[in-house]
């Protein structure tokens, strides 16, 4: 599934505090607790103090090693949501063994920095996920996020990956597969699952039949070379590099391939690199199962309130029962029915990135299980549940194509029905939402890219223990592969991204914000560097 859509959530808040304010890389910033000048961990965190600055033989604030002199980015302001940003686009090469060939647009926002020259720390690249996610917003939302003198040191640079929305072209390979009410995930039967297996094959065949010629280009390898196209384009000899879910891999690789070139890396929510593709996405449906029976047991402490059980268990049957009334008679949108019981899952998904969703997702069951009332439901649906294609077709082309997956269905069968018997919320979901990678038109190689951590510069690992969509145990096996990284954990945090959490978490912010003012990073030996406790759950209404 998307490893982007909870960020998505806290992105669109804080880019709306962003826009909100000039441009100033001073814009809103998080409460005192995490604003400290000091740029100190809160005393909530534990693992005492920080190991010491910036790595030695790093290029220091001010240095034109880091910050941009004569770039040749041409850059204007931006228009629509993006307001108050500035906005520009870049020529890259579609086939890097080929840099005289054929080009496409990497489309780019920034917050510049507002700091004296000799205070900014150039160029710090910013990544919500994915694969499809668009970045382009996320420049305002880090600037509204991080303290405003941090965020001022920096040219904060956001930007949609090759494919991904107003970069050019935006792959598109059915933009109707979305529309109306979908087959349900869970097959009744073998000719059921036929019919899901031909719309699989037939996404792939349309990927190839509309944009074949892009397809084999659409890989995280040639994300990170865009990336390094990104800063050759500003001028400058390293970057900074701050990224969340899919982000986190993009990182890595990036690393692996150019290590000298990064000057600082946040991962927050890190992919398991060596479980791409196939073996991540099974270990997030037991994950998922976890979150969704978590939300369960919050939605039954509040029985008074949403009457949908006194237990988890009840709370689940009652959730079933929905999910079985919408398959028998979908809710009806302007163009016929539109919330079936795919949708209904792709809704509550969302609430297993980010709990601050669980208010009103309770209250549109509770308002269509009790009252006979689709509003809340609708609404809920069309602010978290619609698909996007194109961020489809991405998440497609590019798991698909950056290793080689099982072309045995057989396999996926199997494997699907082993998961299902004891993590039944995703793993049909999931498998389905994947399979097109079954048929996909480009083989990847037969093993992903080995990455290889040693040389590079201090790293920041932000990380919570019950994340369902980039589990805690693939985050540790990343940290295993980055001797040089330090990760804060946010025990009991089950939110799918810790920093720029909306209400803000103080503990993550501020070694976030220590980190990228000056290096600093906890200094506690092995894979647990300090810990933060996790934001409280909300309560209804909140």
């Amino acid at each position: 599934m998307s490893l982007s859509r909870r960020v998505a959530v806290t992105v669109t808040a804080l880019a709306a505090l962003a826009v909100a304010a000039p441009v100033t890389a001073c814009s809103s910033g998080p409460p005192a607790s995490a604003a400290s000048s000091s740029h100190s961990p809160s005393a909530q965190g534990s693992a005492g103090a920080f190991a010491g600055g910036a790595s030695a033989g790093a290029p220091a604030a001010g240095s034109p090693a880091i910050v941009p002199g004569h770039t040749r980015l041409d850059w204007h302001a931006c228009g629509g949501q993006l307001g108050g940003l500035q906005c520009t686009s870049l020529q890259v090469p579609l086939d890097y063994a080929d840099p005289g060939g054929r080009k496409i647009a990497i489309a780019l926002s920034m917050v510049p920095a507002t700091a004296p020259r000799s205070q900014q720390q150039g160029v710090l690249l910013v990544n919500p996920g994915g694969p499809g996610a668009s970045g382009l917003s996320l420049a305002g939302a880090v600037a509204a996020g991080l303290t405003p003198q941090v965020a001022a040191e920096y040219d904060i640079v956001g930007f949609d990956p090759r494919g991904v929305g107003s970069s050019v072209p935006a792959l598109s390979c059915d933009p109707g597969f979305f529309s109306g009410v979908r087959p349900n995930y869970i097959p009744s039967s073998a000719a059921a699952e036929q019919v899901l297996i031909g719309r699989a094959k037939l996404y792939a065949a349309d990927c190839e039949k509309r944009f074949g010629w892009l397809l084999p280009y659409l890989t995280t390898v040639n994300v990170a070379r865009d990336l390094d196209s990104i800063r050759q384009a500003f001028g400058v000899q390293k970057i900074s590099y701050y990224a969340f879910s899919y982000g986190t891999y993009l990182g890595q690789v990036y690393a692996t391939l150019f290590p000298a070139r990064i000057r600082r890396m946040v991962l927050d929510s890190t992919v398991d690199p060596t479980g791409v593709w196939y073996a991540d996405n099974i270990a997030q449906d037991y994950a998922f199962q976890a979150r969704q029976q978590a939300f369960f047991a919050w939605v039954a402490k509040y029985h008074s309130t949403y009457q949908l059980g006194s237990t988890a268990a009840a709370v689940s049957r009652a959730w079933y029962e929905a999910r079985n009334r919408l398959m028998a008679h979908p809710v009806s949108g302007p163009d016929g029915p539109m919330i079936g019981e795919d949708e209904f899952d792709d809704t509550f998904l969302t609430g297993g990135y980010e709990d601050t969703l669980w208010p009103a997702l309770a209250e549109a069951l509770s308002q269509y299980l009790n009252n006979g009332s689709t509003s809340a439901l609708v609404a809920q649906y069309e602010q978290n549940g619609v698909q996007n294609e194109n961020e489809f077709a991405i998440y497609n082309a590019v798991q698909c194509a950056d290793v080689n997956w099982p072309r045995n269905w057989a396999k996926w069968q199997s494997d699907t029905e082993r998961v299902y018997r004891t993590a039944p919320f995703q793993a049909w979901d999931n498998a389905w939402y994947n399979a097109a990678c079954a048929f996909w038109p480009v083989k990847g190689p037969a093993h992903p890219l080995q990455i290889k951590g040693a040389g590079l510069p201090p790293i920041l690992m932000l990380q919570g223990t019950l994340d369902a969509a980039t589990p805690y145990a693939g985050a540790q096996d990343a940290h295993k592969l980055l001797p040089s990284a330090r990760m804060v954990v946010v025990e009991g945090g089950g939110n799918h991204g810790q920093s720029l959490q909306y209400p803000p978490d103080g503990c993550v912010q501020n070694y976030l914000n220590a980190y990228l003012a000056s290096g600093a990073l906890p200094e506690h030996p092995g894979l647990v560097n300090a810990t933060c406790p996790a934001v409280p759950n909300p309560t209804p209404g909140g």
